[in-house]
């Protein structure tokens, strides 16, 4: 857990929280990645995005964007706006902790439990992609609310 310490939250919301997570994946093919996953270069990326963020240094955020990303909004700055505009949970976590990384559709994903500045929570599907020298990027982030507050 980063930043904050880890939320609080009852047997009933871990309940809840459970079903709508298993809602999700079942609507969707998600199947765990074996262990020799790169876990730590998922969590190394995403983490470095989220501390660029902190700074707001567009260019350092941008730079951990795939090169799909990165020619769709063509500037940091455009990329800024909307993550500010959309992605607030990302832009501002409260705290964040990493779930173990998964595959959707075939595509290496890593889930990520987030408490937003106002105590809500979130999971964030970043779908990771491997570069041509063997690095991870991040190809997309997906918010998913959940029931779970922080304090």
């Amino acid at each position: 857990m980063v930043s904050g310490g880890r939320a609080p939250y009852s047997d009933h919301m871990s309940v809840l929280r459970t079903l709508l997570c298993a809602f999700f994946f079942a609507a969707t093919a998600v199947t765990p990645l074996h262990a020799d996953a790169p876990a730590q270069d998922f969590e190394k990326v995403i983490e470095g995005q989220i501390s660029a963020f902190a700074r707001d240094d567009g260019r350092a955020a941008f730079a951990f964007a795939s090169p799909d990303i990165q020619q769709q909004f063509g500037t940091a700055e455009r990329f800024m706006e909307m993550v500010r505009a959309g992605f607030q949970p990302v832009y501002r976590p409260r705290s964040f902790s990493f779930e173990a990384p998964i595959r959707i559709d075939g595509a290496p994903a890593q889930p990520v439990r987030i408490i937003d500045r106002d105590g809500r929570g979130v999971i964030a599907l970043y779908r990771m992609q491997r570069q041509e020298d063997g690095s991870w990027r991040i190809a997309g982030v997906t918010l998913h609310p959940i029931a779970e507050r922080g304090i």
